[in-house]
């Protein structure tokens, strides 16, 4: 059995040796199907006829408009309130209250113009719109960009709470300690395929968005065929899940995603000895690529998950941060202890840190390198898609989210130390301080400036970053 076995004349061993034999004739067969399969999982589940509807509609929504500790708008939703909507010639379409959430939805006959009303009588006591707004907004057939208009009517618009500087610093520490612990997540990844590989992924904001938009079709759209599943808890009828089962399994969807990405392309790019500008240039275009194709799937505007998007903020003291970022915050914060611990005292986090020392000792003891290196891909994009998933929860889900956050992440891993983990944990939490603390200083719009200047002080006055080790070049 043993020589039959090793021979290869069984029918198993006989039907192995045409299947690799016929991979090795045509690799680009299993790269498209691989690449196919893995886009099929935000191209047939989701599209933007689907998400908005087969008609047109309109989304009413009335909210308090509070200010926090920090200054910023906290938005609350007021139910019961009353609103119609009338068309041209003044024929009302339809009269609704708002939900427990402040929404009222109207399906339309048709793409026209309409005027969308509040009825002030209705509000809470004490609430009244802002004396700036009108209790009515007319939308013009053409402002249908998408299938569903959004209408916001706001309360308590012109309130506003006078702060300390200690308030506002404080409540800026918070907010930046919660994208630190994002930036710390989504750069870890980035920084172990840079330390194992030497390869500058541009690509790796977008593994971000795969996560968080993968969690929204499962979320939103659902995966009709999955209906069978609805006895589970948290299992839809239709096919969606509940983001308590939405993002676990985003997440072993972006681990996937990066073992493909490694598998189909750069691993094979490795073995043929392409150079990593070559990759890197590769990286670019294929970050553009996805980015386009998220964008014609998912559109252009940011939209939340089912749940967790309307919050209370709690006070703590000068303080103020809603149940749901505390959770996201404390699951970072987890997460990112639970792959520290891992990196210190596995025989995998201790070959991983090996293999970035110097991979050609590394294999020179044994050590399978390409294995590990695998392992690193599928961890870097499971840690991606966590951090575009809990992105997603704080910012809402848009193509581009990612992207977004990619020079911050590459300024993170600078600082902390280029292919250093921990360095990049480092790196994550001072680059998430810095720019929401930027804020109280420079304009919104401008936050990131700071980070990115102390991207390219790093790199001019200690390139090994805070954690790295200065090498002899040349």
């Amino acid at each position: 059995m043993a020589a039959q076995v090793g021979s290869g004349t069984g029918f198993l061993g006989r039907v192995e040796f045409q299947v690799k034999s016929s991979a090795k004739k045509s690799p680009f067969i299993r790269v498209l199907v691989l690449l196919s399969a893995i886009f099929a999982v935000l191209g047939f589940a989701f599209s933007p006829a689907n998400a908005e509807g087969d008609g047109y509609a309109i989304r009413v929504q009335v909210k308090e408009q509070q200010r926090d500790a920090a200054g910023k708008t906290d938005n609350q939703p007021i139910a019961g309130v009353t609103v119609f909507v009338t068309d041209a010639n003044g024929v009302e379409i339809g009269r609704l209250e708002t939900d427990a959430d402040g929404i009222a939805i109207f399906d339309l006959p048709a793409k026209a113009d309409y005027t969308v009303t509040i009825d002030e009588s209705t509000l809470p006591s004490g609430q009244k719109l802002d004396a700036a707004a009108s209790n009515s907004q007319t939308l013009l057939a053409d402002s249908f960009v998408m299938k569903t208009k959004v209408v916001n009517f706001f309360t308590g618009g012109s309130q506003s709470v006078s702060q300390s500087l200690f308030e506002k610093v404080a409540q800026r520490l918070v907010d930046g300690v919660r994208l630190g612990l994002i930036l710390a997540m989504c750069s870890v990844g980035l920084s172990l395929i840079f330390g194992t590989t030497g390869l500058t992924n541009f690509a790796h904001g977008e593994m971000v968005t795969f996560g968080g938009l993968a969690a929204f079709v499962l979320n939103i759209s659902g995966l009709s065929f999955l209906g069978f599943l609805s006895f589970i808890p948290g299992i839809r009828p239709n096919g969606t899940f509940h983001i308590l089962w939405a993002a676990p399994i985003g997440i072993i969807a972006g681990g996937a995603f990066g073992w493909a990405l490694n598998f189909a392309i750069f691993g094979r790019l490795r073995k043929r000895g392409i150079g990593l500008v070559t990759q890197m240039v590769l990286t670019v275009g294929l970050s553009i690529l996805l980015r386009n194709f998220f964008l014609s799937r998912f559109e252009g505007r940011t939209r939340p998950y089912a749940e967790f998007t309307l919050q209370r903020a709690m006070e703590f003291g000068p303080i103020s941060i809603t149940a749901r970022d505390l959770i996201v915050s404390i699951m970072s914060l987890l997460i990112l202890i639970a792959v520290a611990l891992g990196l210190r005292f596995t025989r995998l986090g201790k070959a991983t840190r090996a293999v970035s020392d110097n991979p050609d000792l590394a294999s020179a003891t044994g050590i399978d390198s390409e294995k590990v290196i695998r392992l690193v891909w599928i961890l870097g994009g499971a840690l991606a898609a966590a951090g575009g998933i809990f992105r997603g929860l704080d910012e809402q889900v848009s193509f581009d989210m990612g992207s977004r956050l990619l020079f911050l992440l590459f300024a993170a891993i600078t600082l902390g130390g280029l292919g250093s983990a921990f360095g990049a944990l480092m790196g994550g939490f001072v680059v998430g301080i810095m720019v929401e603390v930027a804020s109280l200083v420079v304009p919104t719009e401008l936050k990131t400036t700071p980070a990115l200047l102390v991207l390219i002080l790093v790199l001019l006055l200690r390139p090994q970053g805070i954690l790295g080790r200065a090498q002899r070049v040349g």
